[in-house]
């Protein structure tokens, strides 16, 4: 399954200088481990997001790699200490190369 669907975030539009924000991401994706079967008997290919990144200004600050027992529409939370102002940019990329990715941006005073 490529991946279609436009991922939510949450994402504070605004912070002030050292706060700590927390970051949340969602998105839709069957997440399929390969180890269950159709109703034939034949196993159903192993299709999931492996990769989910998150970088500010262009620099990766957060990555996690995501393994078959990760739950369908996987949501990631994790925070960032904001400093300046500028765009996140996310990025899922799935086993089949596909990439699907959004942005938001923060501003620092």
């Amino acid at each position: 399954m490529a991946i279609k669907t436009k991922p939510r975030l949450r994402v504070p539009s605004s912070a002030k200088k050292g706060e700590l924000i927390e970051i949340k991401t969602l998105i839709a994706h069957d997440m399929e481990s390969g180890f269950r079967k159709d109703k034939t008997g034949k196993s159903i290919p192993r299709d999931i997001i492996n990769t989910f990144t998150a970088a500010f200004n262009g620099k990766t600050f957060f990555e996690a790699h995501w393994y078959p027992a990760i739950s369908a529409n996987p949501y990631q939370s994790f925070y960032y200490r904001a400093s300046t102002s500028g765009e996140l940019l996310f990025t899922w990329k799935d086993d089949d190369g596909s990439v699907q990715t959004a942005k938001a941006s923060i501003t620092v005073a």
